[in-house]
């Protein structure tokens, strides 16, 4: 599979790149932005994956590694293929189609060409544990006002800030929840992270 590609923009239509990669063309699907985007003689690294069809070899192109594993994860969604996939996220972006998939937000789903009711239904379904957590979703807002009396009290028992801070961000997920965060459980469990390491 070719997982990645870097070279020379000979070419662009919409929706389609022609990069020169060590004397070979070669011609890469991609999002209408990024299209418009990358200027002919540019120089650009894209993030491809190739699917295989009976009369097709199609490079896939995208800007970040996000977009291509949105793109990979949505044609395991059946009556899901590249084109679809591909319009789903010149609509949404990867963390606007987590949200719309976690809150089975059908409205925004819809939205998207070629997309009716009965296949955003399809995409709820079958994409909530295959596209990863959604940023604030489920109304889960990070609790915040711990970090700084959790750090104060690691630096104040020796340990740098630096050494602070990655305890700290190893412990983030714990203060995932409504409510006021436990900030002494918290400490705790920097303290085990620093422990660990």
């Amino acid at each position: 599979m070719i997982a990645s590609l870097r070279g020379t923009v000979t070419h662009t239509t919409t929706g389609r790149l022609v990069v020169d990669v060590a004397g070979i063309g070669i011609c890469v699907a991609c999002l209408p932005q990024l299209a418009l985007t990358a200027g002919h003689g540019e120089v650009v690294s894209l993030h491809t994956t190739l699917v295989v069809r009976e009369d097709s070899l199609t490079v896939y192109g995208f800007g970040d590694a996000d977009q291509r594993d949105a793109f990979e994860a949505v044609q395991m969604v059946s009556g899901v293929g590249p084109r679809t996939a591909l319009a789903l996220l010149a609509t949404l972006s990867p963390d606007e189609l987590r949200r719309a998939v976690a809150s089975e937000d059908l409205p925004t789903l819809v939205k998207v060409p070629g997309i009716g009711r009965k296949g955003a239904q399809r995409l709820v379904l079958e994409l909530k544990d295959r596209l990863g957590p959604a940023p604030d979703a489920g109304g889960q807002p990070v609790a915040e006002g711990w970090e700084d009396p959790v750090r104060s009290g690691l630096e104040s028992l020796g340990w740098s800030r630096r050494e602070a801070d990655g305890a700290i961000a190893s412990v983030a997920h714990l203060a995932a929840a409504g409510g006021e965060p436990d900030v002494p459980a918290l400490l705790r469990a920097a303290l085990r992270s620093l422990d660990r390491a």
